[in-house]
Formats: structure tokens, C-alpha cells, sequence
């Protein structure tokens, strides 16, 4: 029975199946066998699903930036030539897949291992240069040679590191290859010593190194320190949207036809260990649900939010997550629409105490008596006392606490303080604007629990 369970916890970790179905499954008779022949097609259905969707990635469109890439790599790989340059285009365009597409070329040649030396370095995960340092003596495997230096003080692993770049002739030395993801990031690090260096190793020419930069910011030059600019090559490779690129679904038509590609199961093929008729099966159910319109309809709204393809698939992802083991179906995937469609502002708002929403509700009749003028703590604060001096259920609060709670709601980002209030302007006369829509209100008032009748009535009247 603990085997079971942990059969179970397997399951449940990979699909989120429920512990009731294991549960009648055991009651019920059935024998362990059949338990593990259920367990079996479970994992080697999703483990399918699991590369089609996570390890099924195309490039398209962008030939010849790959090929510039692949030959600025080439050329530090077999001539020993330095360089740097940066990869810029906008979120998920494709920029790390295809320096991943490139490095794959490249790492096929055969000097490659004996020749080079690849260095991968995020901006997300090395926050400062002290842990890019040492991730980077790490990946080139000074470690050991440094004796335990590595946990050592920033300066004496910066020292090490650029004397084993510096050291030896230039034709013998093996490259280095860096890749720098997030490369904004990096120019964030205090004095950017670490670009600083690396730049220089790759000016002096004593050591062939590469330094390939991946951002989406198109004004990362601008953010390198003088020193820092003046030691880089200034290349840069632009990776723009084009209009043969096929990264995006247009129509529902072309949303359907990559999920049937992206979930359907191979039949016959004895590598993933999917029996035929399972596989047929799957397939059949699969394409029952691509032709119904409910099915078609939850698409076309996945799509009016979304058509990147990029996005499609995380969609997929989420689907297959939260599958049970059984046929997917319209409800799995208006489910995880539904979680997509929620509006975080609304739960903020859902979130505030009745008195900072009701202070959101006058400056939403504030803004419709006056035409989105600006308002200020005074004019709320006398649009509530009239609200509730004209409602006996409602509470009377101190100004102070008031004034406390409109500081909560500036603090939550809900309004913003116009740019050209006076510093000098006492804070209950400084001018603000709100954030967030008058739809949004009544929709987090909607659903709010517990909230007084005359709050909620309030809200859905107008010019109040």
C-alpha cells in the first residue's frame, strides 16, 4: 500500500489527479497489476505530450541572423579571432532559441571540445558579479586548480580568472564562448566590473573570447558605463518580427491545426512505449474535440488575447498539467481560460477593506461628475461623509484613519499623483489620478463577499 501511495503522489505531481479515483480504483478490486499498467500509459502518454510541447522548438525566419551568429562563433572558435556583440529583439521572439540553435551547429564541429570553452551566464539568476564569477570559474573548471579559491573575495577570483584568460599564446589558447541572457541585467552590477574585464580580455587580444550578449532592451548601450562602451565593438544583431515568420496563429483554424500537432500521439512508434490501439484512441478523441465549435469558440478567445505561438503552448502546458488521466476535454481548457482572463486588478481591488473601497467608489462618481478631472483627499473625503451620513449602516471613521487608507490605496499603485503637484502641497490637496477603470470596480464590487448593500448599490449608481 506505501508503493501505491507513492505511485499515487507520481501521478499526482505530473497530472494532478486526485487521490478519490486511486482511492475506488484500490477499493474496488482492482489488482496492483492493473494499477501499474493504468500508471504506465498515464506516464508514457504525458512523457509524449511532455517533447512535443517542451522539446519540439523551431526557429523560423531568421537565416541570416543565424548565420551571422554562427560565424561570429566560428570565426573565435578556428581563428582565434575576438569578439563581442549583442543579440537584441523583443520578448519572445526567439533570441535565446536560436543562440541555442547556433551553439547546437557549432558544437557539432569536431574542435569543438578540445578548442573552446562555453561560459552561460542569466541575469536573472547571476544577480551580481560575485555569483557570475564564480558560476563562470565553475563552467570553465578552474575550480579545482584555483584549491578552493573560488569561495574566495571578489577580487582575488577576478584576478585568477582574467590571468588564466590572459596566460598563453594566442594560437594555442582554447576560446571561450560567453553568453550573456538578460544582458540588461548585467549593466546593473555595481561599476560593471565583470563587463569591464571581460570587455578588455576581448580588446587586448592576449586570449581568443567571444562575448555574445541576449537583451530586449533597445537601448542597452546607453546603460554601459563609458569605459564599458568604449571596449565594446558595438555590433549588434537585430532579431525584428518578419512577414513570412510563422511564429504566430491568425485564424482558429491555424490555432487548431498546432494543437492537434503539438498533442498528437505518434502510432506505432516502440521508442515511447504507446501501445497502438492507445495511441489511435487518444488521436480519435482528440480530433472529436478540435471539431467542436464550444472547443473552437474558447480558442478564438485564447487567440483575441494572444496569437503567439509561444504563448498557444504554454497554454498547452498548463492543459496537460492539470489532465487527469482520462479524454481531455472543453471544460479542461475554458478552466485554464478562465484563470488566463482573470484581471489581477480586479483582485486587488477584491482585496481592500469596505472602507478603501468605498473610498475607490467616490473617486469613481468624483471622475463622472467632473469628466476625469483630477481629485484630491479632500474631495473624497467629503464625497464619502455624504454617502455615509446618508446611509445609517454605514460606518463613520476618523479623518486620520481615512487619510491612512487613501495612503494604502496610492501605495497599492490603484492611483498616481500627477507629476506636476508641488512638493510643498499638503498631502490631502496634492492632485491624483485614478487607475484603474470604472468596470473593474463594479466588477470587483460584483465579487466581493460580504460587502454592505448600500456599498454595492452605491457603486452601480451613477452621478451620486
Amino acid at each position: 500500500m506505501q508503493r501505491l501511495y507513492k505511485t499515487f503522489l507520481i501521478i499526482n505531481i505530473l497530472n494532478g489527479s486526485g487521490k478519490d479515483k486511486i482511492y475506488k480504483l484500490v477499493e474496488g478490486g482492482k489488482s496492483l497489476q492493473a494499477f501499474k499498467k493504468m500508471e504506465n500509459k498515464l506516464l508514457h502518454i504525458l512523457k509524449c505530450l511532455k517533447q512535443n510541447l517542451l522539446e519540439n522548438k523551431e526557429c523560423h525566419g531568421y537565416d541570416k541572423e543565424e548565420q551571422q551568429i554562427f560565424d561570429l562563433l566560428e570565426r573565435t572558435l578556428d581563428c582565434g579571432e575576438s569578439n563581442s556583440a549583442l543579440l537584441i529583439g523583443p520578448r519572445r521572439c526567439g533570441k535565446t532559441l536560436l543562440v541555442n540553435k547556433v551553439l547546437e551547429r557549432i558544437q557539432h564541429k569536431d574542435n569543438f571540445d578540445t578548442d573552446c570553452i562555453l561560459v552561460k551566464l542569466n541575469g536573472l539568476i547571476h544577480t551580481d558579479d560575485r555569483l557570475a564569477l564564480k558560476s563562470t570559474t565553475s563552467q570553465m573548471q578552474l575550480d579545482n586548480v584555483v584549491d578552493g579559491k573560488v569561495f574566495g573575495t571578489f577580487a582575488e577570483n577576478l584576478a585568477f580568472l582574467l590571468e588564466c584568460l590572459r596566460t598563453g599564446d594566442k594560437s594555442k589558447s582554447r576560446s571561450v564562448i560567453f553568453i550573456l541572457d538578460e544582458f540588461d541585467l548585467f549593466c546593473c552590477h555595481h561599476n560593471q566590473t565583470l563587463l569591464y574585464n571581460l570587455f578588455d580580455v576581448s580588446q587586448s587580444a592576449q586570449a581568443p573570447i567571444c562575448i555574445l550578449g541576449i537583451t530586449c532592451r533597445l537601448d542597452v548601450i546607453e546603460l554601459l558605463e563609458k569605459r564599458v562602451k568604449s571596449r565594446f565593438s558595438h555590433r549588434q544583431i537585430f532579431l525584428l518580427p518578419h512577414e513570412n515568420q510563422t511564429s504566430n496563429v491568425h485564424t482558429v483554424g491555424d490555432a487548431v491545426n498546432k494543437i492537434e500537432y503539438y498533442l498528437k500521439l505518434p502510432e506505432g512508434n516502440k521508442k515511447l512505449q504507446i501501445n497502438t490501439a492507445v495511441a489511435k484512441q487518444w488521436n480519435r478523441n482528440l480530433n472529436n474535440l478540435l471539431k467542436e465549435k464550444k472547443f473552437r469558440n474558447v480558442i478564438q478567445r485564447l487567440i483575441d488575447l494572444d496569437n503567439s505561438e509561444a504563448m498557444l503552448k504554454d497554454f498547452l502546458v498548463k492543459v496537460i498539467f492539470h489532465f487527469t488521466g482520462e479524454n481531455l476535454t472543453v471544460d479542461l481548457f475554458q478552466k485554464e481560460l478562465n484563470i488566463l482572463e482573470e484581471d489581477d486588478m480586479i483582485k486587488v481591488l477584491q482585496d481592500l477593506t469596505v472602507l478603501e473601497l468605498c473610498l475607490i467608489i467616490s473617486m469613481k462618481h468624483h471622475l463622472e461628475i467632473y469628466d476625469n478631472n483630477p481629485m484630491n483627499f479632500e474631495m473624497i473625503y467629503n464625497r464619502f461623509m455624504k454617502f455615509a451620513n446618508a446611509n445609517a449602516g454605514i460606518q463613520n471613521f476618523q479623518r486620520a484613519v481615512m487619510l491612512k487608507a487613501f495612503e494604502h490605496i496610492q501605495g497599492l499603485e490603484l492611483i498616481s499623483m500627477l507629476s506636476n503637484t508641488g512638493s510643498k502641497v499638503q498631502k490631502e490637496y496634492q492632485f491624483f489620478k485614478l487607475l484603474v477603470t470604472p468596470e473593474q470596480i463594479l466588477d470587483a464590487v460584483k465579487k466581493s463577499s460580504g460587502l454592505p448593500t448600500e456599498v454595492a448599490q452605491w457603486a452601480r449608481s451613477s452621478l451620486t
